[in-house]
């Protein structure tokens, strides 16, 4: 995520037609008002009435985002700057200070996260470094040792070549100087000296990796031919011999002081999961990676304190039983819809749009018009879609004149016949040949509240409902899981017959519930609902009052 707020624009979870094309559109909608940051998704498996709508107009399908439990992604700090592995400990440590953070991701040259340094990890290995009873090897190379003293150069080779750096600064006599030399690899020595040539002509002699004149000093031309036929690089420091000798130790590539213990986490891993490794990190803080260990930036646990990277935009639903699991977490910044409210509530005030029409996507067409922004023929072919899928192509009781007179105007706009769109409608929802009893009730369903007690209905419309009848005890079996996975008082699904425009309802329930279910029985658990084929005008509020009237007695 980017530092810029994403919105996400969601329909409820196992969402229907309208609740899918609802978002795409106004995400739609959004961009062309030039307002990139909002983004469609969706919680669910497409039906394939839905599939074959997008398929069919060629338009993008939402996202898949099975929840919104808050997320690394949502809270991370995606513009830290990485420093290369290969850049210098001095470099890194001015480019924290100027960014005036404790920690600093370091990187190969692929962008892949390699180590995380920190005023922890950093302390620790320069002290190993300056302890003078292990006399620590460091490594480094001619460049960075130059870089980092901003040093003349008179003589360089092998530039580039890593060496195990021991660091020698002489302050006593050349006896003393020989002795200590012998010590160590002459390949592997970097002489620090002033204008004592004894020093500088012996250290050449001996072919020491390189030799570092401090404050300014020069070296005779008879001495820079040894060091050039001896390879010897020779640097000029502007810093006395004390100050050249620490930022030497400065030089050291920082993928060498940085703390490779630290794995990273990645952007689609929960808070929750993160958490304890967080309290575990130096200074409270994790880099971010994706799928191929590419730096996305840092976590911290300041970030968590902050509001999140993400809003959301919810349609065609307004009850958080029926959103998607997390929700709650975020700021919604609008609510679109046509169903009953239900107990929503915010910290700030929204835009809420809930108005009597038979779909969601009426809503959005309007709001279009209002904004005077042209429909693109293919966002203008799915809303007409999305209109007839949930109004059984304008003939259930929910329809209104705004909806018959909006499907008119799409029709018009992209030259579709709404009769032949809504036959090839109905025929697409009602392949359920090798779907499962859980897809079928997963399909469409919706969690309601009522009181204390909650409920789900969902539904799936059919040209005959002989099909599902065959599979009652699947179905049913399939129903009284969910019912007491949710502790809930009933589970149903709503079979409707799309040609005699009638429905049947399959219900498992308590027994308290079925004793007063005043519904015609057509076989155990199996009800008549003669007329019905509206959920949300007709079947839920019916089933409020038996839930009502349940409670009384």
């Amino acid at each position: 995520m980017a530092d810029k707020k994403t919105v996400f624009i969601m329909g409820h979870r196992n969402p229907d037609t309208d609740s899918v094309v609802s978002a795409a559109a106004y995400a739609q909608l959004k961009k062309l008002l030039g307002k990139d940051e909002y983004v469609p998704i969706r919680g669910g498996k497409l039906s394939p009435q839905t599939e074959y709508i997008f398929e069919r107009f060629g338009v993008p399908v939402p996202h898949f985002l099975p929840d919104m439990i808050p997320k690394v992604a949502y809270y991370m700090d995606s513009g830290v700057k990485p420093v290369n592995a290969g850049a210098s400990l001095w470099n890194a440590v001015a480019t924290m200070e100027a960014a005036n953070t404790k920690v600093l991701p370091v990187v190969n040259s692929n962008g892949e996260y390699s180590a995380l340094l920190n005023y922890n990890a950093f302390a620790h290995n320069i002290l190993k470094v300056l302890d003078p009873e292990t006399s620590t090897l460091f490594l480094t190379n001619i460049r960075l040792i130059s870089e980092t003293l901003s040093a003349q150069q008179v003589l360089t080779f092998n530039q580039e070549e890593l060496f195990k750096c021991v660091t020698i600064v002489v302050a006593d006599c050349i006896e003393t100087f020989r002795k200590t030399l012998s010590l160590h690899t002459p390949e592997n020595a970097v002489v620090i000296t002033g204008d004592r040539k004894d020093v500088q002509e012996y250290s050449i002699e001996s072919g020491v990796r390189a030799l570092i004149l401090s404050s300014g000093t020069q070296m005779t031309k008879e001495l820079r031919e040894k060091s050039e036929q001896k390879n010897v690089s020779v640097l000029i420091s502007p810093y006395r011999s004390a100050e050249t000798a620490m930022l030497v130790m400065y030089s050291a590539p920082v993928s060498e002081m940085a703390d490779t213990a630290i794995k990273p986490v990645q952007a689609n891993d929960t808070i929750r999961y993160i958490r304890d490794f967080l309290r575990e990190s130096a200074n409270r803080t994790l880099p971010v990676v994706d799928d191929k260990n590419k730096l996305l930036g840092t976590i911290s646990e300041t970030d968590l304190l902050a509001e999140p990277n993400v809003e959301v935009i919810l349609v065609d639903h307004n009850e958080l039983s029926q959103a998607l699991e997390g929700v709650e977490n975020y700021a919604i910044q609008e609510v679109i819809d046509h169903h009953r409210l239900g107990n929503l509530s915010t910290k700030t005030p929204i835009t809420f749009i809930n108005r009597p029409v038979g779909a969601t996507c009426t809503i959005i067409v309007s709001l279009y018009r209002q904004a005077r922004v042209p429909i693109p023929k293919p966002v203008a072919s799915i809303l007409l879609a999305g209109i007839l899928a949930d109004t059984l192509v304008l003939k259930s009781v929910t329809v209104t004149a705004e909806d018959r007179d909006t499907a008119e105007y799409l029709s018009n706009i992209t030259n579709l016949d709404i009769d032949a769109l809504g036959r090839d409608i109905i025929a697409s929802g009602n392949r359920l040949g090798g779907r499962t009893a859980l897809e079928i009730i997963n399909q469409d369903m919706k969690e309601y509240q009522e009181g204390k007690f909650k409920f789900t209905v969902s539904q799936i419309e059919v040209e005959a409902t002989e099909e599902l009848l065959k599979r009652r005890n699947e179905i049913l079996e399939e129903l009284e899981i969910e019912r007491r996975t949710r502790d809930a008082l009933f589970c149903a699904l709503m079979v409707t017959d799309v040609i005699k425009l009638t429905s049947i309802l399959i219900i498992t329930c308590k027994p308290e519930f079925l004793q007063v279910l005043e519904l015609p029985r057509k076989e155990d658990n199996v009800f008549s609902l003669r007329g019905m084929v509206s959920r949300k005008k007709q079947l839920v509020p019916l089933l409020a009052e038996q839930i009502q009237r349940m409670t009384e007695n």
